[in-house]
């Protein structure tokens, strides 16, 4: 039997370098490795959160259909981040300046809590940065969590 196929919400982010080009590349290296890229969202330009930098990010949200576990896809995703130059994910809630970030949202309906991953991502639900994209191609998605459909969660933060 085929392994089904589950549809994934995407964050990614890009504050060094050729932001648009890291961007487009990230969504390319995750239609070839992880499923089929089914939407992008346009570039949203945000300061950064959380730090302090002079260089705004560029963040779109995409959809991915896959048939990769949640576990399998986080792997993926860290393995993109370091072909495309990042170095070292954030510690203990310090951020810094990084040419990918890319995070998994949602997961189908599931919830997760393991000490590698959690789904839906713990912070979506106030992160502009996150939920303008993602309403964009994912409105009536419910947040499993909440019940929330996403552009609930990014009403109840604007």
């Amino acid at each position: 039997m085929a392994p089904q196929k589950v549809k994934a919400y995407l964050s990614l982010g890009s504050n060094m370098g050729d932001r648009e080009a890291l961007l487009g590349r990230a969504a390319a290296l995750l239609g070839e490795r992880c499923g089929v890229v089914t939407a992008v969202s346009k570039t949203f330009e945000t300061d950064p959160e959380g730090f302090r930098s002079p260089h705004l990010f560029y963040n779109i949200a995409l959809a991915l259909e896959t048939t990769l576990s949640p576990h399998g896809l986080l792997s993926e995703t860290q393995e993109i981040e370091r072909e495309l130059g990042r170095t070292h994910k954030s510690q203990d809630g310090v951020y810094a300046d990084r040419p990918i970030d890319i995070d998994l949202i949602l997961y189908g309906d599931l919830i997760l809590d393991t000490p590698e991953l959690t789904v839906p991502h713990p912070r979506f639900r106030e992160r502009l940065f996150v939920l303008k994209p993602l309403t964009e191609i994912a409105s009536e998605t419910v947040d499993p969590v909440s019940g929330k459909k996403v552009s609930e969660l990014l009403w109840d933060v604007s």
